[in-house]
């Protein structure tokens, strides 16, 4: 089911009381133009119409079988919200149905229903609130939207896999505050985001699984004295058992909370991508390019390509933080119960889900077109002792204990900028075995061997350890997400 957002309704001005304020006198709040617009969804609540539909065909069939609708009438409730459905699906705002002075989907749809079946559609509400209809359809529109974004994670994930293969085995600097550190294999870096990228993913899953109750047949807050059996609907409907209290029923908010959250991780992740990649796409790294579709030009400076998607992806994270925020002190000051402040969480959900599910599409087709540049970071790969670490190491398994070797290998590197060389290798063995004695060690603790760990391209080749960023860890990731992909 689609979770994307329309755009435009019919503002049709109100010309009757609203079908729910008959302890009114008048017209109510339809009275007042202002009242009529301040109040509304329908401006961006229609999105959920599909939801809607099914929730209230689970409430009808379960009406009928505990007998407080007949079986003709169910079939005239099923009938008329089908039509309605493919109306909407072929008309889209241009529904006729959409009017503002019914406020949200739920009565516009509900309306509509009562014009095509009659009485028919007017039991349709029977033991139904309109806090327990909108706090279903919320959880039934969570739901497809975490499909929608679980296919989008897969063509990540495959766009990743896919670069990996491609350019994987280039050995490159890996970096902690941003100077370098130790070397590895580019396949190492794209698998860590698609570790941070497989937690976001699981974030989604969990958020399912934690709020997996239904909340209709909550009614308004203290659930109905007519025979509702609620198993039924639970059954109809993929959103889990029915909720155990009727007020937490319609008063809870945790499933859109989590989604919002685990958009906003899902945007901090695709955000600090983006930043890493600008950086390596500067000429001062010159580490990467990405397709041309996925930059702009300057409107002065003829030679530009910036990289704007990449850091348009970085700057609407700043939104998406701004969604949860706003939702988490929505329902702060909120009592137990529903109160109409829970409109709003709509506002701030969809919009999260439209920027993450954009910035996610943008980021796969990014990455499809990304080509790291071997060459040049081949050209100062040399560049920074990337290979200190290692030494160290070599001297570990000559029995010097670490932090003696950590001693060594920083009197090795001031030997090689104090002799104006760029690399630990340009050392002679004289040099290696000069700073052992002078740490307290055997004249004859290296050997040429030592040579054979030195060098960017030695060392990612001696990494190890599981999970490493050489090139048997990334060898290994690579089989198990290929694996997974194939799935």
């Amino acid at each position: 089911m689609s979770t994307k957002k329309k755009t435009n309704q019919n503002t049709s001005s109100a010309s009757s009381a609203k079908p729910w304020e008959h302890a009114k006198s008048g017209a109510g709040s339809a009275h007042d133009p202002l009242a009529a617009r301040f109040v509304e969804s329908i401006s961006y609540d229609t999105r959920m119409y599909k939801q809607d539909i099914i929730g209230s065909v689970a409430h009808a069939t379960m009406l009928a079988e505990v007998g407080l609708i007949t079986k003709k009438e169910l079939a005239q409730i099923k009938r008329g919200l089908n039509e309605i459905k493919k109306e909407i699906d072929e008309q889209g705002q241009s529904w006729p149905g959409w009017k503002v002075e019914l406020e949200d989907v739920h009565m516009c749809v509900e309306a509509a229903l009562i014009a095509k079946v009659g009485d028919a559609g007017r039991k349709l509400h029977t033991g139904r609130s309109r806090n327990d209809q909108v706090a279903l359809d919320l959880k039934l529109w969570i739901e497809d939207a975490a499909a929608d974004l679980d296919k989008q994670f897969t063509a990540l994930f495959k766009a990743f896999v896919g670069l990996a293969k491609r350019d994987g085995k280039i050995v490159m600097p890996s970096y902690t505050h941003l100077q370098r550190a130790q070397p590895i294999c580019v396949g190492g870096e794209l698998v860590a985001w698609l570790s941070a990228l497989e937690r976001c993913q699981q974030r989604i899953t969990a958020l399912r699984a934690v709020n997996k109750q239904n909340p209709l047949g909550s009614g308004a807050i203290a659930g109905s004295g007519l025979p509702l059996d609620r198993s039924i609907t639970a059954g109809l409907l993929p959103v889990g058992p029915a909720t155990p209290n009727s007020i937490d029923g319609t008063a809870s908010r945790d499933a859109a909370l989590d989604m919002v959250y685990s958009l906003a991780m899902i945007s901090q992740t695709l955000s600090r991508l983006a930043e890493q990649w600008i950086i390596y796409m500067s000429e001062e790294f010159g580490f990467l390019k990405i397709g041309e579709a996925y930059t702009t030009g300057s409107s002065m400076m003829p030679q530009k390509r910036n990289p704007d998607m990449l850091e348009l992806i970085r700057g609407r994270c700043g939104n998406v933080y701004g969604n949860l925020v706003a939702m988490l002190t929505m329902v702060k000051g909120t009592p137990i119960a529903y109160n109409r402040d829970l409109q709003e969480d709509k506002r701030h959900l969809f919009a999260a889900f439209d920027m993450v599910a954009d910035c996610l599409e943008m980021t796969t087709r990014i990455v499809k077109s990304a080509k790291f540049q071997e060459k040049r970071i081949n050209e100062r790969l040399h560049r920074g002792f990337l290979d200190a670490t290692a030494l160290a190491d070599y001297l570990v398994t000559r029995n010097v204990p670490f932090r003696t070797a950590h001693q060594v290998v920083g009197a090795l590197v001031r030997e090689c900028e104090a002799q104006n060389l760029d690399q630990l290798s340009d050392l002679k063995l004289e040099d290696f075995n000069k700073a052992c004695i002078n740490s307290g060690q055997k004249a004859d603790t290296c050997d040429a061997e030592v040579y054979a760990w030195l060098g960017p391209a030695n060392v990612v080749k001696r990494y190890q350890s599981y999970g490493n960023s050489g090139l048997s860890g990334f060898t290994q990731q690579i089989k198990v997400w290929e694996k997974r992909l194939k799935k």
